[in-house]
């Protein structure tokens, strides 16, 4: 997002929209273009109109977050002195100031309004080394001192604040979506009534709880935290517990009858292996046709449902025989 060209990341996802939908997948949720403002509405109508091949899109815009919440982070910031960095979210604060960001996204475009619940904004009270050579810091706390190391997700967001972008969406007849990792984030979207949480990966019994009594849909992301533990050459004992951790939280969310749908936070990982999230559910205990149902019916609901507009898809019976192209001569 910092160093890539507009023009080369829109290059690439005409590449990524045409891998998708060669992969079998008609519909995506894009949740956030994180650092080029509103181009993916643009790029979902280039879509609409038959320009390129891609799945159809639903799409947010920029993400609402508060000040100082989820932005890209660096140390060399002195003002006409440091580097200048992307804008990755649209900052608001407070009842009237998180209603106005609802009503920009929706003059936008946006099909879905999402903002991010909770995210590590004190990343620069023990800052990572920035390029080779750069030093560590020394005597961070420990740990366990600060339960999620020193980079621990708190919420961005007041309970009354969350209600009002919910309550602002649906004024709009928009589905909302909230990432929320942390048990206290999760727990305060799905109070505020969101369509959907992102994420949730810390496992909680409370969390799930309210979930499954607000009927919020859970997209866990087992993908994404997989490629996060255990693919980026830092696999050990203690990533690999915390991913099995995340697979049984994913599974007590089932058991609980909580609505999951099918989305990978797939980019993180290519385009075209989308296909993973749906592997990672049946390994995690969720029997195949509830994980069809995940990755169909409850997908459509994640994206608004009848709030989308139309009603797409199926699973029937022959199906795929009776939309083939007729043979010449059989009419």
């Amino acid at each position: 997002m910092r160093d890539e060209s507009l023009v080369e990341r829109v290059v690439r996802a005409t590449n990524h929209a045409k891998a998708a939908l060669m992969a079998g997948f008609t519909t995506y949720r894009d949740l956030g273009t994180e650092g080029l403002r509103d181009a993916d509405v643009h790029f979902r109508d280039t879509i609409n109109r038959g320009i390129i091949p891609g799945p159809r899109m639903f799409v947010a815009t920029e993400c609402i977050a508060s000040s100082g919440g989820y932005e890209i982070r660096h140390e060399n910031s002195l003002p006409g002195v440091g580097n200048s960095v992307l804008r990755i979210s649209d900052s608001a604060d407070g009842i009237d100031g998180v209603r106005a960001a609802v009503r920009r996204r929706i003059g936008a475009g946006a099909d879905v309004i999402k903002f991010y619940a909770d995210y590590g904004k004190r990343r620069l009270r023990f800052p990572a080394p920035a390029w080779p050579g750069a030093k560590e810091v020394e005597f961070p706390p420990p740990q366990e001192s600060l339960k999620s190391g020193s980079n621990r997700v708190f919420p961005l967001f007041t309970q009354e604040e969350m209600n009002a972008m919910v309550a602002e969406a649906k004024v709009s007849r928009a589905p909302i979506v909230a990432h929320a990792e942390s048990p206290e984030a999760v727990t305060m979207a799905a109070k505020a009534g969101v369509t959907s949480i992102e994420h949730g990966g810390i496992p909680d019994d409370a969390a799930l709880e309210a979930m499954r009594k607000t009927e919020t849909i859970f997209v866990p992301t087992l993908s994404v935290y997989d490629q996060q533990l255990r693919r980026q050459g830092n696999c050990s004992e203690s990533a690999e517990r915390e991913f099995q951790g995340i697979l049984a939280h994913a599974k007590a969310a089932y058991d609980k009858g909580i609505k999951l749908a099918c989305g990978g936070d797939v980019g993180a990982f290519p385009h075209g292996e989308n296909i993973r999230e749906f592997e990672f559910m049946l390994v995690a205990g969720i029997p195949l046709p509830d994980v069809l149902q995940a990755a169909t019916l409850h997908g459509w609901e994640a994206c608004g449902g009848d709030l989308c507009g139309r009603r797409f898809g199926s699973i029937e019976g022959g199906l795929c025989s009776r939309h083939r192209r007729p043979r010449r001569g059989l009419g």
